[in-house]
């Protein structure tokens, strides 16, 4: 009877929702979505728009990316960046397809292979003025073939951005991440 008590519970645990993580999470900027949302592009959400989630950053900052890896891929990494929203990011026409268009800052950053891996990429920012600009981070995954667009082989993250002189938001009551932190140091050493 114990046994058949142990089984039932055990079946029970089982069939019970676990705790849904993401592949890939972007930590900074912060992520549009957060890191459960990340399977259609090109920012992980089916017609996806921007949220009130924006970071500032100066014109031309160079600034760290910020993401985790939490199920291991082989494969490797995208960052991309769109001025005037997300029309212009491109999924590469292959798996191994690096700088395919105008949009990618930086391509072919290796996937260490580790579990629950913090990555970081240090990239610079266009040197304009923008006010819906978006930053994405793509994960290229390597093992499951074949590769097709649309299809599985590609996790998207996206951060809201704001690029202006001063780099602070025009309204100081608005709650933003590290990169006010950073427009302002920049905006007060000019």
């Amino acid at each position: 009877m114990r046994s058949w008590s142990v089984s039932i519970c055990l079946a029970i645990v089982a069939l019970l929702p676990l705790e849904a993580r993401a592949h890939l999470g972007l930590d900074a900027p912060v992520s549009r979505y957060g890191p459960d949302v990340l399977k259609t592009g090109p920012c992980g959400e089916d017609g996806g728009e921007r949220t009130g989630k924006i970071t500032y950053y100066e014109p031309g900052e160079t600034i760290e990316v910020l993401w985790n890896e939490y199920v291991d891929h082989p494969g490797h990494y995208r960052i991309a960046f769109d001025d005037d929203g997300v029309d212009d990011f491109v999924d590469p026409a292959t798996m191994m397809e690096l700088y395919s268009n105008d949009t990618v800052l930086l391509d072919g950053i290796p996937d260490e292979g580790q579990e629950q891996r913090d990555y970081m990429a240090t990239v610079t920012l266009p040197n304009i003025e923008c006010d819906n600009c978006t930053l994405q981070v793509i994960q290229m995954m390597y093992d499951k073939p074949p590769y097709t667009t649309p299809g599985n082989d590609i996790y998207y993250q996206c951060a809201d951005l704001v690029l202006r002189e001063g780099g602070a938001p025009p309204d100081a009551g608005i709650s933003v991440d590290a990169g006010e932190d950073a427009g302002e140091d920049a905006g007060e050493d000019a």
